[in-house]
């Protein structure tokens, strides 16, 4: 009977253990994603591999299942990735495949106890997954040892090198043995990523799904010209002619903080994102946002890559990324695994040369929207630039300027 069950999902040929199989037809996942299809066979073969994909792509079981089929035949892994929320969704994952087979996994991030994963370290899990300043702690404390790992997967590679943590990823790839199956994913192959591909990987598989700056398949696009004062009365146009959930991303601390007490006070329920939220602050707004608790979550690209909602209506750009690969990566929240979404950007006159880089990284153009009438000005909603957050460090101010874009971005 199991047989039969698995012969009717499209994982059957893909040399998947018949008890993993059982389980994923169990949790009804009947077709293999393009990532998933092409990465799978070769990763159960113990082949070194690249993946090259777009968030939304189904990435995480495309390393999961071939890293649980070596786990069950007595090989650690070890999965590296750049911010707590993707860790957090890569072991939730891996705990609805693997957790039925018997196996244990642990979680190693920032934000939250060292006691707590030290214990969980103690249960000798055969799966860590965790990012790599809270790896390097654990080295540090030799809490853990890395000296048995077989797999070891780098997960959205470029976004680790983008938040500096080039010094730790080398410092946790020279206690691994040279000797081990590598993994890397990343949306985007630019040197760095080359480089590491060079040194750590023996004749590596190339699995490339999309080129870099492909946007989702089924997302339109939608922008508008805007005076950065006329932004705020702009979205709450906008969010009043949307009944879905939405995703609003600005640059800055200091302006989600901004924005997510404007949309309160405009009778909208919000939930804020960013690097100043302590662990379960974050973790709430994320659940709270997946199960309708919140509808609209207010974010710095902290969330561009962490965020994996399905049904997400909308994503809106209150303000314009730092760099135009951020456009696909935050606009791929919304019609992930080839469903539909909407993005809009918002864009003050003077960005012109900034539209025109996204357009040349998607290959396409942004249609431009007529500015529809906006509600009345609202009283300014106060809030203080020198807030705290959940580090111990000193007060200090956030953002760059008075929260407007970095100057980095218009350096051309």
């Amino acid at each position: 009977m199991v047989s039969d069950m698995n012969q009717q999902t499209g994982f059957y040929n893909l040399g998947i253990a018949p008890n993993i199989l059982a389980v994923l037809a169990k949790l009804n996942f009947k077709t293999p994603t393009p990532i998933q299809d092409r990465s799978i066979p070769a990763s159960i073969e113990g082949k070194d591999l690249i993946g090259i994909a777009q968030t939304g792509t189904g990435k995480t079981l495309a390393f999961g299942i071939p890293m649980i089929q070596a786990a069950l035949a007595g090989k650690r892994g070890l999965v590296v990735l750049p911010t707590r929320e993707l860790a957090f969704q890569v072991y939730e994952a891996f705990q609805k495949v693997g957790g039925p087979l018997g196996l244990r996994f642990a979680v190693l991030i920032g934000g939250e106890p060292i006691r707590r994963q030290i214990f969980a370290l103690q249960k000798k899990p055969q799966i860590l997954i965790g990012t790599p300043g809270r790896i390097i702690d654990h080295l540090e404390q030799k809490t853990v040892s890395l000296s048995d790992t077989k797999i070891l997967v780098l997960d959205e590679a470029d976004r680790m090198l983008d938040m500096g943590f080039a010094p730790q990823l080398k410092r946790i790839l020279n206690v691994i043995p040279r000797e081990r199956q590598t993994m890397l994913f990343s949306a985007t192959m630019p040197e760095d990523i080359v480089s590491i591909a060079r040194s750590q990987m023996k004749l590596p598989v190339r699995v490339e799904i999309a080129p870099p700056g492909t946007a989702a398949e089924k997302v339109t696009h939608e922008l508008f010209f805007v005076e950065k004062q006329n932004k705020s009365r702009l979205l709450e146009k906008i969010l009043s002619e949307y009944r879905g959930s939405v995703l609003v991303f600005s640059r800055t601390k200091f302006n989600v903080k901004k924005i997510a007490a404007s949309i309160k006070a405009a009778g909208q329920i919000a939930a804020e994102i960013h690097s100043n939220r302590s662990l379960n602050q974050r973790r709430e707004a994320l659940e709270g946002f997946r199960n309708g608790k919140y509808r609209i979550l207010v974010a710095t690209d902290i969330a561009a890559r962490g965020i994996d909602v399905k049904g997400i209506e909308l994503v809106i750009n209150y303000d314009l990324p730092q760099s135009p690969e951020d456009y696909v990566h935050r606009i791929g929240r919304t019609g992930r695994a080839g469903g539909v979404g909407h993005a809009i950007s918002f864009a003050t006159p003077d960005q012109k040369r900034d539209v025109s880089s996204i357009e040349r990284l998607i290959r396409a153009t942004l249609p431009l929207s007529k500015l529809p009438e906006l509600p009345p000005a609202r009283q300014p909603v106060f809030v203080s630039r020198d807030f705290r957050g959940p580090s111990r460090g000193p007060r200090r101010h956030l953002g760059h300027g008075r929260g407007g874009p970095s100057r980095r971005f218009n350096r051309r």
